[in-house]
């Protein structure tokens, strides 16, 4: 017997695995195409960053469907680059719109000037 059974109350309300990897999904479904469909290099941006956090929801509810803690530590290191990433990532965007006074991914194609 667990120690702390679920009243009917919190198994009413309990996520499923398959909720977490469709909410996951979701994420990086809206990220991808983002990336795909927008003009703009800050919105380009974050939707790679929300692209990242869909794979570390999934990764989190992997690592707690199987009762480990091996996803959240991996996840640990993926936000710690990541946090690196965000701050080289906008340097290079405020160096980009300093030079060339835009972020428009149309006017940023050619390396000319």
């Amino acid at each position: 017997m667990p120690a702390h059974p679920l009243t009917a109350l919190e198994s009413a309300f309990a996520v499923s695995l398959n909720s977490y990897l469709y909410l996951s999904a979701v994420l990086f479904a809206v990220g991808f195409f983002g990336v795909l469909l927008r003009k703009n290099t800050l919105v380009i941006y974050m939707c790679l960053e929300l692209m990242l956090v869909a794979s570390t929801v999934a990764l989190v509810a992997f690592s707690r469907y199987n009762g480990t803690l091996h996803g959240n530590v991996f996840v640990f290191f993926i936000l710690t680059v990541a946090a690196a990433e965000v701050a080289v990532g906008l340097a290079i965007i405020v160096a980009l719109f300093r030079r060339r006074q835009t972020i428009q991914v149309e006017e940023l194609i050619a390396l000319k000037n």
